[in-house]
């Protein structure tokens, strides 16, 4: 191409710009000099884009027709209208079809394929390309997203238990994103990174101005991301995310409620949400302890009020009291479990380790969960102690509707007290979960040491993250234990 101001080619693909008789010019001199290299254009798959929608130059008259549009480039529609229409009908209709084909599929592996295959990440392409805000079929794409995770996970949504769970999963939700939430970050964030090249191409047009960019920025009633950040999408999308997190825990004044949705928002508390559901690994959750992680997470009622074995009342909402039953035979073998994950971690660090260990008995006669055999730290061996603590409980709610993982701090001072006599011999690491999924900070500092060896044993970086997921894994899983204890009769 000779004179055309747009002139992109990658290969044998080729995109020329301009004026007509300009563009017909360099068309007729690529059909001319590729003959010399035994090219030859594919009329079929060449289009013409106009205004008009027809060009009257034979040598174009037999391209494709189209109008700005009608038209699509690698896939993604240039501007609003039916070209934009088509392509986001065609995304819901593909969503729609795999809703129906999700419920034949274990609700672990469905949940996992909706929120990295079918949701967001399907139609972010499109929203990257272009301006697709507020476009009356990104509200049916939500719709058929909220349809699917409530056919998923066999729970009922409300409009804000719907918001949470399309928040991230680091704040709180399950991390199917609304792409009405996401469509102005991700059209922001690609045009500002592409911003350069938009305007050398398009400036030899003498065209200046990106009108959907303004628009979207002027629509925009967040501040502009800084300029090392411009490009990021989760820049664009962060104060977004924060937008709607706060008007959500302004929308609940019940300390249950503030207290679910900070400890949901907390450090690793999600983790589960991001294994890979590979039953070899005991990494897989059945239906119904999906149902059970995903009502807890967003609050929705996981069960109707009834008579808990031991006689107390077990709450319709969030099954209240089902995680602290004294008689549950699930706390026994949840505790039991995650004692069993910590100890396997450490023996296979290196360091041989011990559960239960004699001789280390408080005056009361209990002991510490495990002890390492060789020493762990300045020449001392390491004893750890793990429990778990309802999120929702009694004891901690109000301390929770403050601040995120108050309850599991506190089991891990209680824990400390009680095996003070210890620390004069030995290391104590106190390993406390709730169970929404908040870790105690010296818990957390004891499982990342434990990753961190078994990094050194292993050389796989991702040890630490496998085996916090693992124990989130055990939490969520023994949950739906402690409410099916529940419903076993005494007799």
């Amino acid at each position: 191409s000779r004179s055309s101001y747009l002139k992109v080619a990658f290969m044998d693909d080729v995109t020329l710009g301009g004026r007509s008789p300009t563009v017909v010019n360099d068309v007729k001199a690529i059909i001319a000099r590729g003959t010399d290299f035994g090219l030859s254009l594919n009329i079929g798959k060449c289009e013409v884009i106009c205004k008009t929608g027809r060009v009257i130059d034979a040598e174009l008259a037999s391209f494709l027709q189209l109008t700005p549009d009608t038209a699509t480039l690698l896939g993604a529609p240039l501007c609003a209208g039916a070209a934009m229409d088509a392509c986001l009908g065609t995304r819901c209709d593909d969503l729609a079809r795999a809703v129906g084909r999700l419920k034949d599929v274990a609700a672990h592996d469905a949940l996992m394929l909706l929120t990295n295959c079918l949701s967001a990440p399907k139609l972010l392409h499109t929203l990257r390309s272009a301006h697709c805000e507020g476009h009356r079929l990104l509200q049916r794409f939500d719709d058929l997203q909220r349809s699917a995770l409530c056919q998923i996970s066999n729970v009922s949504l409300t409009d804000e238990q719907w918001l949470q769970a399309s928040l991230p999963v680091r704040n709180g939700g399950l991390g199917i994103r609304r792409v009405q939430s996401l469509a102005p970050s991700a059209f922001l964030a690609s045009a500002a990174g592409t911003r350069l090249l938009q305007d050398h191409v398009l400036g030899q047009a003498g065209i200046f101005n990106d009108d959907d960019y303004s628009t979207s920025l002027q629509s925009r009633p967040y501040p502009i991301p800084e300029k090392a950040a411009v490009t990021s999408q989760r820049a664009w999308d962060k104060p977004v995310v924060e937008a709607e997190f706060s008007h959500l825990l302004g929308c609940y004044n019940e300390p249950q409620h503030r207290a679910r949705l900070l400890a949901a928002a907390a450090p690793h508390s999600g983790d589960w949400l991001h294994a890979l559901p590979i039953a070899a690994c005991g990494l897989l959750l059945d239906n119904e302890a999906v149902r059970v992680a995903v009502g807890l997470r967003l609050g929705s009622a996981i069960c109707e009020t009834h008579s808990c074995s031991c006689g107390a009342k077990v709450d319709q909402q969030l099954g209240l009291h089902a995680f602290s039953c004294k008689r549950s035979t699930g706390r026994i073998q949840r505790h039991n479990h995650i004692n069993d994950l910590i100890c396997r971690a450490i023996t296979r660090a290196g360091i041989p380790a011990t559960k239960e260990p004699q001789g280390l008995s408080r005056d009361d006669g209990k002991r510490p969960d495990g002890l390492t055999l060789l020493p762990w730290h300045s020449g001392r061996c390491a004893t750890w102690d793990a429990t778990v603590v309802d999120t929702l409980g009694s004891a901690y709610l109000q301390r929770n509707a403050v601040q995120a993982a108050s309850a599991a701090e506190t089991a891990a001072a209680r824990k400390e007290t009680k095996y003070s006599a210890l620390t004069q011999t030995h290391l104590f690491y106190p390993v406390a979960f709730e169970t929404i999924g908040p870790i105690c900070s010296s818990g957390l500092e004891f499982l990342r040491e434990i990753g961190r060896r078994l990094t050194l044993a292993t050389s796989d970086p991702r040890e630490t993250t496998f085996l916090i997921q693992r124990l989130s894994m055990v939490i969520q899983r023994f949950n739906a234990v402690c409410l099916a204890d529940t419903f076993r009769s005494t007799s």
